[in-house]
């Protein structure tokens, strides 16, 4: 186990030394880069742990994030590799940004080609500080998943067990049933012994046949509560004596007698005089009747 760890050990600190020495080739391609679009010594110095710095932090957070954060690290990853490859071989194509010789903002003799230059190279600090801000964010508030254990692995199998469906079940088939039938075997013929006619065998005893089952509805018993029969006791009528239809028609002209004509509902003279519906619609027609006929005589 120590060597092992040793192993991995020693292969970490190769990766760091060679990284190492190819950031060394990479700024000084990209601090000339810088001094040619204008920055200081200082910046120009700066400027190349700007892209590969970022390029560390993006792959650092490729192996912390997940999902759509991871993809977004790698996607900042593959730009800025892309970029720094990008400066780097217009560094390698003119010799003037060795000597310092190139004129402030000329990284190509074609004009676009010089523009979409000079962008990419002013942009990338910029980038660098959007990008940068944006993954360290998304690694602090990276909540990882919390790892399997033994106990809730045997909970969840215990469970899958539990909840199978009992349509997963075999299904048992009954035996066939066969009737009762008794066979004797057939007599056997000895020869050193006299001979003997052959046994007459026993008839089979067919079983009696069954007789065939009737089918009989029955009625299903309710589980509903039935209803009282019987007849209503005397506490339960009402002891209101019934009225006549004159009594009813003048309680109903004496209730309606200062209600306009579009009050003079059913429901209305149901509800002041506490009859059925029927009696109400009845006395509604007969008032209204008498309201038009005295309204023409008026006229």
């Amino acid at each position: 186990m120590s060597l092992h760890r040793k192993g991995r050990t020693a292969l970490v600190l190769a990766l760091v030394a060679v990284v190492a020495m190819a950031f060394r080739v990479s700024w000084n391609a990209l601090r000339d880069i810088a001094g040619a679009v204008g920055a200081d010594d200082t910046a120009a110095m700066l400027y190349p742990f700007v892209v590969d710095g970022l390029m560390a932090l993006a792959l650092i957070a490729t192996l912390v994030l997940t999902g759509d954060a991871r993809r977004f690290a790698l996607r900042v990853l593959g730009a800025y590799t892309i970029a720094s490859l990008v400066l780097n071989y217009v560094h390698g194509l003119v010799p003037e940004l060795h000597g310092h010789t190139v004129d402030w903002g000329r990284l190509a003799d074609w004009d676009p080609a010089n523009w979409a230059l000079v962008l990419l190279a002013t942009s990338l600090p910029v980038g660098s500080i959007y990008f940068g801000s944006d993954l360290v964010a998304k690694v602090l508030h990276h909540r990882p998943d919390p790892i399997p254990t033994a106990s809730t692995n045997a909970k969840e199998s215990t469970d899958t067990n539990v909840k199978r469906s009992t349509a997963d079940l075999p299904v048992s088939t009954p035996a066939p049933i066969t009737p009762n039938v008794t066979v004797l075997p057939r007599p056997v013929a000895v020869g050193f012994l006299k001979t003997t006619l052959p046994a007459k065998p026993y008839p089979s005893i067919d079983p009696a046949p069954a007789a065939p089952i009737e089918r009989r509805v029955a009625a299903v018993e309710s589980t509903r509560p039935r209803r009282a029969t019987g007849r209503v006791p005397a506490v339960a009528k009402s002891t209101r004596p019934k009225r006549t239809p004159e009594q009813l028609l003048a309680e109903a002209r004496k209730a309606t007698a200062d209600w306009p004509d579009a009050k003079v509902t059913g429901e209305g003279i149901r509800r002041a005089i506490h009859t059925s519906p029927a009696n109400a619609r009845s006395l509604r027609d007969t008032i209204l009747a008498e309201r038009a006929t005295t309204a023409a005589e008026v006229a």
